[in-house]
């Protein structure tokens, strides 16, 4: 994706021609989309493997005020993403604030979705969730480093509210989106968060990643996104 004023993003489509992932959506992803040809499972094993540590200590607010404005463009975070992953959108007191858009279709379920703020039915969801990598790395982190993590677009996808309740902090080994077309971008997008912040996956996390994207070996490895450092203004617990 490209990035816009101060940050924005616009989505790029990508076509993953396999089984199981045919016009797997791209949603949810940032930057140029690079390195098919087995580079997506090649990053998979780049990834440090380590149990799952206690959650102790975790809290949202160790990763900042939610939504935070960190790219500068004046929208916060959950703005900038239904922006960019919702059809026909509308605003209300400008050009920031959502007020209508369509979810065609959710990545997570395939049904489509209408956004309506105030009684919506999409959410924001974290890629990688945030207690998933406070237990993987991010508790060792510095705040700004934590607060980068929870607002950069290439962790951050809009889908159905209903569904993603059920993913809770799950990791690729406890939780897949039920809508199969879409899992290979999914991982992918997973392992490219986890490569670019340095999170640490489990053994059984690392084999379910393997598993899905051995589906898929084009399967192209999501980058871009922003900084992994929060501009100093930002604080967190």
């Amino acid at each position: 994706m490209a990035r816009l004023k101060g940050g924005a993003v616009t989505a790029v489509a990508v076509l993953v021609a396999v089984t199981g992932c045919k016009s797997a959506q791209s949603k949810g992803t940032s930057g140029s989309q690079g390195g098919g040809n087995g580079a997506v499972l090649a990053a998979v094993d780049s990834l440090a493997v380590k149990g799952r540590a206690p959650k102790t200590g975790y809290a949202r607010a160790r990763f900042g005020t939610a939504w935070a404005d960190t790219d500068s463009n004046s929208c916060d975070t959950r703005d900038d993403i239904l922006k960019r992953d919702l059809k026909a959108v509308k605003f209300t007191g400008g050009t920031c604030k959502v007020s209508y858009g369509l979810l065609e279709p959710d990545p997570y379920s395939g049904k489509d979705i209408t956004y309506r703020r105030g009684r919506s039915q999409v959410d924001i969801d974290h890629v990688v969730p945030l207690s998933d990598a406070w237990q993987k790395g991010a508790e060792y982190w510095d705040a700004s480093k934590r607060i980068a993590l929870a607002n950069d677009p290439l962790n951050l996808i809009a889908v159905d509210a209903s569904t993603n309740r059920g993913k809770g902090d799950g990791d690729a080994a406890t939780w897949l989106p039920p809508n199969k077309r879409y899992r290979c971008t999914y991982v992918a997008a997973q392992v490219a968060v986890k490569k670019k912040y340095g999170l640490w996956v489990t053994p059984a996390e690392k084999a379910a990643m393997k598993k899905v994207l051995n589906g898929c070996p084009d399967q192209k490895l999501p980058t871009g996104g922003n900084p992994t450092k929060a501009p100093d203004r930002f604080h967190a617990r």
